[in-house]
Protein backbone atom coordinates (compact mmCIF):
# COMPACT_ATOMS: atom_id res chain seq x y z
CA UNK A 1 0.00 0.00 0.00
CA UNK A 2 3.10 2.30 0.57
CA UNK A 3 4.55 1.63 -2.40
CA UNK A 4 1.09 2.66 -4.49
CA UNK A 5 1.09 5.25 -2.53
CA UNK A 6 4.73 6.51 -3.06
CA UNK A 7 4.40 5.69 -6.55
CA UNK A 8 1.19 7.30 -7.30
CA UNK A 9 2.49 10.89 -5.50
CA UNK A 10 5.64 10.08 -8.29
CA UNK A 11 3.58 9.91 -11.21
CA UNK A 12 1.40 13.22 -10.13
CA UNK A 13 4.63 15.07 -9.17
CA UNK A 14 5.64 14.34 -12.93
CA UNK A 15 2.25 15.46 -14.10
CA UNK A 16 2.16 19.02 -12.67
CA UNK A 17 5.87 19.69 -13.69
CA UNK A 18 6.31 22.75 -15.65
CA UNK A 19 7.34 21.68 -19.08
CA UNK A 20 10.05 23.41 -20.47
CA UNK A 21 9.59 25.58 -23.80
CA UNK A 22 13.42 26.50 -24.30
CA UNK A 23 16.08 24.36 -23.71
CA UNK A 24 20.25 24.38 -24.33
CA UNK A 25 22.63 21.93 -24.36
CA UNK A 26 26.06 22.67 -24.39
CA UNK A 27 28.53 19.78 -25.35
CA UNK A 28 31.77 18.36 -24.61
CA UNK A 29 33.10 19.97 -28.04
CA UNK A 30 32.29 23.75 -26.93
CA UNK A 31 34.57 22.59 -23.82
CA UNK A 32 37.97 22.74 -25.41
CA UNK A 33 37.09 26.77 -26.65
CA UNK A 34 36.11 27.72 -22.91
CA UNK A 35 38.91 26.24 -21.39
CA UNK A 36 41.37 28.24 -23.80
CA UNK A 37 38.81 31.19 -22.87
CA UNK A 38 38.68 30.53 -19.29
CA UNK A 39 42.97 29.48 -18.93
CA UNK A 40 43.84 33.02 -20.04
CA UNK A 41 41.51 34.15 -17.49
CA UNK A 42 42.95 31.72 -14.68
CA UNK A 43 46.63 32.98 -15.60
CA UNK A 44 45.61 36.43 -15.16
CA UNK A 45 43.84 35.82 -11.79
CA UNK A 46 46.25 33.51 -10.09
CA UNK A 47 48.98 36.33 -11.20
CA UNK A 48 47.44 38.48 -8.77
CA UNK A 49 48.51 36.02 -5.67
CA UNK A 50 50.07 37.72 -2.69
CA UNK A 51 52.15 35.72 -0.23
CA UNK A 52 52.55 37.04 3.03
CA UNK A 53 56.25 37.92 4.29
CA UNK A 54 58.32 35.23 5.04
CA UNK A 55 60.40 35.64 8.15
CA UNK A 56 62.21 33.20 10.21
CA UNK A 57 65.55 32.66 12.32
CA UNK A 58 68.15 29.55 12.06
CA UNK A 59 71.54 30.21 14.67
CA UNK A 60 72.78 33.98 14.07
CA UNK A 61 71.04 34.37 10.92
CA UNK A 62 67.34 36.67 10.38
CA UNK A 63 66.31 36.06 7.09
CA UNK A 64 62.52 38.19 5.65
CA UNK A 65 61.16 37.25 2.08
CA UNK A 66 59.16 40.16 0.96
CA UNK A 67 57.66 41.38 -1.57
CA UNK A 68 56.97 38.23 -3.81
CA UNK A 69 55.03 38.87 -6.84
CA UNK A 70 54.04 35.69 -9.67
CA UNK A 71 55.44 36.96 -12.35
CA UNK A 72 54.09 34.43 -14.69
CA UNK A 73 52.47 31.12 -15.51
CA UNK A 74 52.67 28.11 -17.74
CA UNK A 75 50.32 25.45 -17.98
CA UNK A 76 51.72 22.81 -19.67
CA UNK A 77 48.82 20.27 -19.55
CA UNK A 78 45.18 20.49 -18.49
CA UNK A 79 41.51 18.54 -18.70
CA UNK A 80 38.00 20.78 -18.30
CA UNK A 81 35.22 17.86 -18.37
CA UNK A 82 31.65 17.65 -17.32
CA UNK A 83 31.15 15.67 -14.35
CA UNK A 84 27.69 14.09 -12.95
CA UNK A 85 25.12 15.52 -11.76
CA UNK A 86 26.41 19.03 -11.59
CA UNK A 87 29.99 19.68 -12.16
CA UNK A 88 32.11 21.07 -14.45
CA UNK A 89 36.23 19.66 -13.37
CA UNK A 90 39.10 21.63 -14.26
CA UNK A 91 42.22 19.87 -13.91
CA UNK A 92 45.67 21.52 -14.39
CA UNK A 93 48.80 19.36 -13.99
CA UNK A 94 52.77 19.79 -13.89
CA UNK A 95 52.46 23.78 -14.19
CA UNK A 96 55.00 26.36 -13.56
CA UNK A 97 54.86 29.54 -11.72
CA UNK A 98 57.75 32.82 -12.28
CA UNK A 99 58.31 34.17 -9.13
CA UNK A 100 59.97 37.33 -7.84
CA UNK A 101 60.60 38.57 -4.46
CA UNK A 102 63.00 40.41 -2.11
CA UNK A 103 65.83 39.19 -0.14
CA UNK A 104 66.96 40.22 3.18
CA UNK A 105 69.77 38.59 5.40
CA UNK A 106 71.03 39.86 8.71
CA UNK A 107 74.16 38.18 10.16
CA UNK A 108 75.53 39.61 13.12
CA UNK A 109 76.24 43.18 12.12
CA UNK A 110 76.40 42.32 8.43
CA UNK A 111 73.48 42.81 6.24
CA UNK A 112 72.76 41.62 2.40
CA UNK A 113 69.59 42.34 0.11
CA UNK A 114 68.23 42.43 -3.36
CA UNK A 115 65.40 40.71 -5.09
CA UNK A 116 65.80 37.20 -6.04
CA UNK A 117 63.90 35.31 -9.05
CA UNK A 118 62.29 31.80 -8.01
CA UNK A 119 60.30 29.25 -9.95
CA UNK A 120 57.29 27.10 -8.41
CA UNK A 121 57.37 23.25 -10.30
CA UNK A 122 55.15 20.60 -10.46
CA UNK A 123 52.19 22.57 -9.66
CA UNK A 124 48.94 20.39 -9.66
CA UNK A 125 45.47 22.27 -9.33
CA UNK A 126 42.10 19.85 -9.48
CA UNK A 127 39.23 22.50 -8.94
CA UNK A 128 35.40 22.14 -9.54
CA UNK A 129 32.64 24.23 -10.11
CA UNK A 130 29.26 23.07 -9.02
CA UNK A 131 26.18 24.82 -10.90
CA UNK A 132 22.79 24.84 -9.64
CA UNK A 133 19.35 26.82 -10.26
CA UNK A 134 19.26 30.23 -7.99
CA UNK A 135 15.58 31.33 -6.32
CA UNK A 136 15.29 33.81 -9.59
CA UNK A 137 15.53 31.17 -12.13
CA UNK A 138 18.93 32.15 -12.78
CA UNK A 139 22.36 29.97 -13.05
CA UNK A 140 24.51 29.83 -10.07
CA UNK A 141 28.11 28.57 -8.95
CA UNK A 142 26.98 27.42 -5.90
CA UNK A 143 30.11 25.74 -4.77
CA UNK A 144 33.83 25.60 -5.85
CA UNK A 145 36.21 22.67 -4.83
CA UNK A 146 39.49 22.89 -5.37
CA UNK A 147 42.63 21.20 -4.63
CA UNK A 148 46.02 22.88 -5.40
CA UNK A 149 49.80 21.41 -4.42
CA UNK A 150 53.34 22.59 -5.64
CA UNK A 151 55.72 19.91 -5.61
CA UNK A 152 58.75 21.62 -5.87
CA UNK A 153 60.74 25.11 -5.60
CA UNK A 154 63.49 26.42 -6.79
CA UNK A 155 65.25 29.65 -5.86
CA UNK A 156 68.60 31.04 -7.77
CA UNK A 157 70.16 32.95 -4.96
CA UNK A 158 73.40 34.98 -5.25
CA UNK A 159 74.87 38.15 -3.76
CA UNK A 160 77.57 38.25 -0.58
CA UNK A 161 75.74 35.37 1.29
CA UNK A 162 75.50 33.01 -1.40
CA UNK A 163 76.92 29.98 0.62
CA UNK A 164 74.39 30.98 3.52
CA UNK A 165 71.43 31.23 1.34
CA UNK A 166 72.38 27.89 -0.06
CA UNK A 167 72.21 26.36 3.06
CA UNK A 168 68.96 28.62 4.40
CA UNK A 169 67.09 27.81 0.71
CA UNK A 170 65.74 24.51 2.19
CA UNK A 171 63.95 26.35 5.15
CA UNK A 172 63.02 29.23 2.95
CA UNK A 173 61.81 27.48 -0.02
CA UNK A 174 59.66 25.21 1.89
CA UNK A 175 57.92 28.27 3.62
CA UNK A 176 57.21 29.28 0.36
CA UNK A 177 55.94 26.61 -0.95
CA UNK A 178 53.71 25.93 1.70
CA UNK A 179 52.52 29.54 1.51
CA UNK A 180 52.13 29.48 -2.07
CA UNK A 181 49.95 26.00 -1.51
CA UNK A 182 47.57 28.19 1.12
CA UNK A 183 46.82 30.97 -1.65
CA UNK A 184 45.93 29.07 -5.15
CA UNK A 185 42.44 28.01 -3.71
CA UNK A 186 41.86 30.80 -2.42
CA UNK A 187 41.99 32.70 -5.77
CA UNK A 188 40.37 29.95 -7.12
CA UNK A 189 37.45 30.25 -5.03
CA UNK A 190 37.24 34.10 -5.90
CA UNK A 191 37.01 33.66 -9.29
CA UNK A 192 34.20 30.67 -9.42
CA UNK A 193 31.93 32.03 -6.37
CA UNK A 194 31.98 35.78 -7.53
CA UNK A 195 34.10 36.44 -11.04
CA UNK A 196 31.86 33.98 -12.96
CA UNK A 197 28.99 34.26 -11.25
CA UNK A 198 29.00 38.45 -12.55
CA UNK A 199 29.20 36.83 -15.18
CA UNK A 200 26.19 34.80 -15.29
CA UNK A 201 24.34 37.78 -13.98
CA UNK A 202 24.50 39.25 -17.79
CA UNK A 203 22.33 36.08 -18.92
CA UNK A 204 18.97 36.97 -19.22
CA UNK A 205 16.34 35.88 -17.03
CA UNK A 206 13.55 37.42 -16.69
CA UNK A 207 13.82 40.95 -19.11
CA UNK A 208 11.60 43.26 -21.41
CA UNK A 209 11.69 42.35 -25.31
CA UNK A 210 9.88 45.43 -26.45
CA UNK A 211 7.41 48.30 -25.25
CA UNK A 212 4.58 45.65 -24.82
CA UNK A 213 5.91 42.39 -23.79
CA UNK A 214 8.74 40.70 -22.06
CA UNK A 215 10.66 37.03 -21.60
CA UNK A 216 11.15 34.60 -19.37
CA UNK A 217 14.13 32.47 -19.45
CA UNK A 218 14.16 31.36 -15.65
CA UNK A 219 15.33 27.57 -15.15
CA UNK A 220 12.77 25.58 -14.35
CA UNK A 221 15.74 22.87 -12.55
CA UNK A 222 18.84 22.37 -11.82
CA UNK A 223 21.52 22.04 -14.69
CA UNK A 224 22.15 18.43 -15.48
CA UNK A 225 25.58 17.15 -16.46
CA UNK A 226 26.81 14.16 -18.09
CA UNK A 227 30.46 13.35 -19.01
CA UNK A 228 29.30 14.96 -23.22
CA UNK A 229 27.28 17.32 -22.20
CA UNK A 230 25.08 19.98 -19.75
CA UNK A 231 21.80 20.18 -20.26
CA UNK A 232 19.28 23.72 -18.79
CA UNK A 233 15.80 23.57 -18.81
CA UNK A 234 14.25 26.88 -19.61
CA UNK A 235 10.74 28.08 -19.20
CA UNK A 236 11.14 30.64 -22.09
CA UNK A 237 7.65 31.91 -22.36
CA UNK A 238 6.78 35.83 -23.15
CA UNK A 239 4.07 38.06 -21.20
CA UNK A 240 2.84 40.87 -21.35
CA UNK A 241 4.78 43.81 -20.08
CA UNK A 242 1.87 45.33 -18.34
CA UNK A 243 0.13 41.71 -16.72
CA UNK A 244 3.87 40.67 -14.45
CA UNK A 245 2.31 37.59 -13.08
CA UNK A 246 0.19 36.68 -16.48
CA UNK A 247 1.20 32.87 -17.24
CA UNK A 248 0.06 30.82 -20.33
CA UNK A 249 0.16 26.81 -19.66
CA UNK A 250 2.40 25.12 -21.53
CA UNK A 251 0.38 22.14 -23.66
CA UNK A 252 2.98 21.28 -26.03
CA UNK A 253 5.11 18.68 -26.94
CA UNK A 254 8.52 18.87 -25.02
CA UNK A 255 11.04 19.53 -26.99
CA UNK A 256 14.19 16.69 -26.94
CA UNK A 257 17.57 17.32 -27.75
CA UNK A 258 20.08 14.05 -28.79
CA UNK A 259 22.74 15.61 -30.93
CA UNK A 260 25.64 16.14 -29.90
CA UNK A 261 27.92 17.11 -33.47
CA UNK A 262 27.63 20.75 -32.64
CA UNK A 263 29.06 22.66 -29.67
CA UNK A 264 25.47 24.45 -28.73
CA UNK A 265 21.66 23.32 -29.08
CA UNK A 266 18.82 25.11 -28.38
CA UNK A 267 15.52 23.69 -29.39
CA UNK A 268 12.52 26.00 -28.72
CA UNK A 269 9.17 24.06 -28.68
CA UNK A 270 5.61 25.23 -30.42
CA UNK A 271 4.66 26.92 -26.66
CA UNK A 272 7.96 29.51 -27.22
CA UNK A 273 6.18 30.75 -29.97
CA UNK A 274 2.54 30.41 -28.92
CA UNK A 275 3.60 32.58 -25.65
CA UNK A 276 5.21 35.15 -27.82
CA UNK A 277 1.83 35.55 -30.34
CA UNK A 278 -0.29 35.17 -27.24
CA UNK A 279 1.56 37.99 -24.99
CA UNK A 280 1.22 40.15 -28.51
CA UNK A 281 -2.53 39.69 -28.79
CA UNK A 282 -3.37 40.35 -25.05
CA UNK A 283 -1.26 43.58 -25.17
CA UNK A 284 -3.57 44.82 -28.10
CA UNK A 285 -0.69 44.93 -30.88
CA UNK A 286 -2.45 42.34 -32.81
CA UNK A 287 -4.70 44.94 -34.99
CA UNK A 288 -4.29 47.55 -37.84
CA UNK A 289 -5.84 50.45 -39.36
CA UNK A 290 -5.76 52.21 -42.80
CA UNK A 291 -7.71 55.07 -42.99
CA UNK A 292 -7.68 57.84 -46.42
CA UNK A 293 -4.79 57.81 -47.94
CA UNK A 294 -3.14 54.84 -45.98
CA UNK A 295 -5.45 52.97 -47.45
CA UNK A 296 -3.57 51.96 -51.26
CA UNK A 297 -4.84 53.71 -53.95
CA UNK A 298 -6.15 51.11 -56.43
CA UNK A 299 -7.89 49.26 -53.07
CA UNK A 300 -9.26 52.30 -52.00
CA UNK A 301 -11.42 52.18 -55.83
CA UNK A 302 -11.88 48.83 -55.98
CA UNK A 303 -13.94 48.67 -52.30
CA UNK A 304 -15.39 52.15 -53.63
CA UNK A 305 -16.46 50.22 -56.26
CA UNK A 306 -17.73 46.99 -54.62
CA UNK A 307 -19.85 48.53 -52.14
CA UNK A 308 -21.23 51.68 -54.88
CA UNK A 309 -24.52 49.93 -54.05
CA UNK A 310 -24.29 50.75 -50.54
CA UNK A 311 -22.34 53.91 -51.05
CA UNK A 312 -25.36 55.99 -53.35
CA UNK A 313 -27.58 55.24 -50.26
CA UNK A 314 -26.14 57.34 -47.95
CA UNK A 315 -26.23 61.26 -47.93
CA UNK A 316 -23.88 62.87 -50.30
CA UNK A 317 -21.84 64.58 -47.02
CA UNK A 318 -20.86 61.35 -46.20
CA UNK A 319 -20.36 59.43 -50.10
CA UNK A 320 -16.59 60.46 -50.34
CA UNK A 321 -15.75 60.44 -46.76
CA UNK A 322 -11.86 59.02 -46.63
CA UNK A 323 -12.17 54.86 -46.37
CA UNK A 324 -10.99 52.94 -43.64
CA UNK A 325 -10.04 49.25 -43.74
CA UNK A 326 -9.63 47.35 -40.24
CA UNK A 327 -7.92 44.33 -39.42
CA UNK A 328 -8.39 43.65 -35.88
CA UNK A 329 -6.80 39.54 -35.12
CA UNK A 330 -9.83 37.74 -33.12
CA UNK A 331 -7.88 35.06 -31.16
CA UNK A 332 -3.93 34.34 -30.71
CA UNK A 333 -2.33 33.25 -33.80
CA UNK A 334 -1.16 29.71 -33.44
CA UNK A 335 2.32 27.94 -34.47
CA UNK A 336 2.14 24.34 -35.86
CA UNK A 337 6.07 23.09 -35.96
CA UNK A 338 6.28 19.58 -38.63
CA UNK A 339 9.63 18.21 -40.23
CA UNK A 340 8.35 20.11 -43.76
CA UNK A 341 8.55 23.86 -41.82
CA UNK A 342 6.86 25.84 -39.72
CA UNK A 343 3.31 27.60 -39.88
CA UNK A 344 1.04 30.46 -37.88
CA UNK A 345 -2.45 30.17 -38.40
CA UNK A 346 -3.96 33.66 -37.96
CA UNK A 347 -7.95 34.38 -38.30
CA UNK A 348 -9.22 37.99 -38.14
CA UNK A 349 -12.22 40.40 -38.93
CA UNK A 350 -11.66 42.66 -41.72
CA UNK A 351 -14.06 46.31 -41.39
CA UNK A 352 -14.69 48.49 -44.22
CA UNK A 353 -15.92 51.68 -43.55
CA UNK A 354 -16.45 55.79 -44.61
CA UNK A 355 -15.33 58.11 -41.60
CA UNK A 356 -17.63 61.12 -42.05
CA UNK A 357 -15.45 63.92 -40.20
CA UNK A 358 -17.16 64.70 -37.04
CA UNK A 359 -19.72 62.00 -37.45
CA UNK A 360 -20.02 58.57 -36.66
CA UNK A 361 -18.26 56.12 -39.21
CA UNK A 362 -20.46 53.82 -41.55
CA UNK A 363 -19.81 50.40 -41.98
CA UNK A 364 -20.08 48.70 -45.75
CA UNK A 365 -18.51 45.39 -44.97
CA UNK A 366 -17.39 43.30 -41.72
CA UNK A 367 -15.74 39.73 -43.22
CA UNK A 368 -13.65 37.39 -41.59
CA UNK A 369 -9.78 36.52 -42.73
CA UNK A 370 -7.96 33.51 -42.49
CA UNK A 371 -4.26 33.26 -43.31
CA UNK A 372 -1.15 31.13 -43.19
CA UNK A 373 1.91 32.35 -42.68
CA UNK A 374 5.16 30.61 -43.07
CA UNK A 375 7.75 31.11 -40.66
CA UNK A 376 11.71 30.82 -41.02
CA UNK A 377 13.82 30.75 -37.76
CA UNK A 378 17.66 32.02 -38.10
CA UNK A 379 20.10 32.32 -35.02
CA UNK A 380 22.38 35.32 -35.32
CA UNK A 381 24.49 36.39 -32.85
CA UNK A 382 22.23 35.60 -29.75
CA UNK A 383 19.27 36.53 -31.21
CA UNK A 384 16.47 34.25 -32.71
CA UNK A 385 15.30 35.55 -36.25
CA UNK A 386 11.66 34.92 -37.67
CA UNK A 387 11.21 35.79 -41.62
CA UNK A 388 7.78 35.71 -42.38
CA UNK A 389 5.98 34.78 -45.94
CA UNK A 390 1.90 34.66 -46.55
CA UNK A 391 1.19 31.51 -47.93
CA UNK A 392 -2.77 30.64 -47.57
CA UNK A 393 -5.43 33.80 -47.67
CA UNK A 394 -8.99 33.49 -47.96
CA UNK A 395 -11.94 35.74 -47.28
CA UNK A 396 -15.56 34.89 -46.51
CA UNK A 397 -18.81 36.38 -44.90
CA UNK A 398 -19.96 35.19 -41.61
CA UNK A 399 -23.36 36.54 -42.57
CA UNK A 400 -24.35 34.30 -45.36
CA UNK A 401 -22.63 32.59 -48.29
CA UNK A 402 -24.31 34.74 -51.07
CA UNK A 403 -22.04 37.46 -49.33
CA UNK A 404 -18.97 35.38 -49.49
CA UNK A 405 -19.39 35.10 -53.46
CA UNK A 406 -19.22 38.74 -53.61
CA UNK A 407 -16.03 38.95 -51.61
CA UNK A 408 -14.37 36.48 -54.51
CA UNK A 409 -13.11 40.01 -56.16
CA UNK A 410 -11.26 41.34 -52.91
CA UNK A 411 -9.58 38.12 -52.26
CA UNK A 412 -6.46 39.05 -54.77
CA UNK A 413 -6.54 43.06 -53.89
CA UNK A 414 -6.55 42.22 -49.72
CA UNK A 415 -3.88 39.53 -50.29
CA UNK A 416 -1.69 42.26 -52.16
CA UNK A 417 -2.16 45.05 -49.94
CA UNK A 418 -0.92 42.62 -46.93
CA UNK A 419 2.01 41.80 -48.69
CA UNK A 420 3.04 44.39 -49.76
CA UNK A 421 1.80 46.31 -46.47
CA UNK A 422 1.51 44.52 -44.04
CA UNK A 423 4.05 41.64 -44.07
CA UNK A 424 7.27 44.40 -44.25
CA UNK A 425 5.78 45.94 -40.86
CA UNK A 426 5.83 42.27 -39.30
CA UNK A 427 9.06 41.22 -40.85
CA UNK A 428 10.51 44.55 -39.41
CA UNK A 429 9.77 43.40 -35.54
CA UNK A 430 10.18 39.92 -36.08
CA UNK A 431 13.83 40.05 -37.91
CA UNK A 432 14.72 42.31 -34.88
CA UNK A 433 14.40 38.91 -32.85
CA UNK A 434 14.78 37.76 -28.91
CA UNK A 435 18.11 37.37 -27.26
CA UNK A 436 18.36 33.84 -26.09
CA UNK A 437 20.00 33.33 -22.74
CA UNK A 438 23.59 33.27 -23.02
CA UNK A 439 26.42 35.05 -20.94
CA UNK A 440 27.68 38.87 -22.39
CA UNK A 441 30.19 38.08 -25.08
CA UNK A 442 29.19 34.99 -26.30
CA UNK A 443 27.57 34.65 -29.67
CA UNK A 444 26.52 31.64 -31.72
CA UNK A 445 27.78 30.99 -35.17
CA UNK A 446 27.50 28.53 -38.31
CA UNK A 447 23.73 27.96 -37.07
CA UNK A 448 21.61 24.74 -38.77
CA UNK A 449 17.78 24.85 -37.90
CA UNK A 450 16.00 21.62 -37.57
CA UNK A 451 12.11 21.08 -37.59
CA UNK A 452 10.57 18.40 -35.70
CA UNK A 453 6.93 17.51 -34.79
CA UNK A 454 6.52 20.03 -32.22
CA UNK A 455 9.75 21.49 -31.42
CA UNK A 456 13.02 22.95 -33.52
CA UNK A 457 16.53 22.72 -32.78
CA UNK A 458 19.42 25.32 -33.56
CA UNK A 459 22.78 23.78 -33.87
CA UNK A 460 25.37 26.38 -33.60
CA UNK A 461 29.37 26.74 -32.76
CA UNK A 462 30.39 29.28 -29.88
CA UNK A 463 32.29 32.64 -30.89
CA UNK A 464 33.92 34.51 -28.10
CA UNK A 465 32.58 38.26 -28.97
CA UNK A 466 34.37 39.55 -25.85
CA UNK A 467 37.06 37.89 -23.43
CA UNK A 468 36.27 36.59 -20.23
CA UNK A 469 38.33 39.24 -18.65
CA UNK A 470 36.81 42.38 -20.31
CA UNK A 471 33.37 40.52 -19.74
CA UNK A 472 34.18 40.26 -16.22
CA UNK A 473 35.99 43.55 -15.14
CA UNK A 474 33.09 45.25 -16.65
CA UNK A 475 30.49 43.60 -14.29
CA UNK A 476 32.52 42.97 -11.73
CA UNK A 477 31.08 43.70 -7.83
CA UNK A 478 32.55 46.40 -5.76
CA UNK A 479 32.78 44.58 -3.13
CA UNK A 480 33.93 41.44 -4.60
CA UNK A 481 37.02 40.66 -3.04
CA UNK A 482 35.89 41.55 0.61
CA UNK A 483 32.79 38.94 0.13
CA UNK A 484 34.77 36.17 -1.65
CA UNK A 485 36.42 34.31 1.45
CA UNK A 486 36.46 30.35 0.68
CA UNK A 487 35.88 27.86 3.58
CA UNK A 488 38.68 26.71 5.03
CA UNK A 489 38.29 23.09 3.05
CA UNK A 490 38.51 24.25 -0.31
CA UNK A 491 42.25 25.14 0.46
CA UNK A 492 43.95 22.11 0.31
CA UNK A 493 47.70 22.16 1.42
Amino acid sequence: MALSGALFLALLAGALAELPGCKIRVTSKALELVKQEGLRFLEQELETITIPDLRGREGHFYYNISEVKVTKLQLTSSELDFQPEQKLMLQITNASLGLRFRRQLLYWVFYDGGYINASAEGVSISTGLELSRDPTGRMKVSNVSCQASVSRMHAAFGGTFRKVYDFLSTFITSGMRFLLNQQICPVLYHAGMVLLNSLLDTVPVRSSVDELVGIDYSLLKDPVASTSNLDMDFRGAFFPLAEGNWSFPNRAVEPQLQEEERMVYVAFSEFFFDSAMESYFWAGALQLSLVGDKVPHDLDMLLRATYFGSIVLLSPAVIDSPLKLELRVLAPPRCTIKPSGTTISVTASVTIALVPPDQPEVQLSSMIMDARLSAKMALRGKALRTQLDLRRFRIYSNQSALESLALIPLQAPLKTMLQIGVMPMLNERTWRGVQIPLPEGINFVREVVTNHAGFLTVGADLHFAKGLREVIEKNRPIDARASSAPPPSTAAV
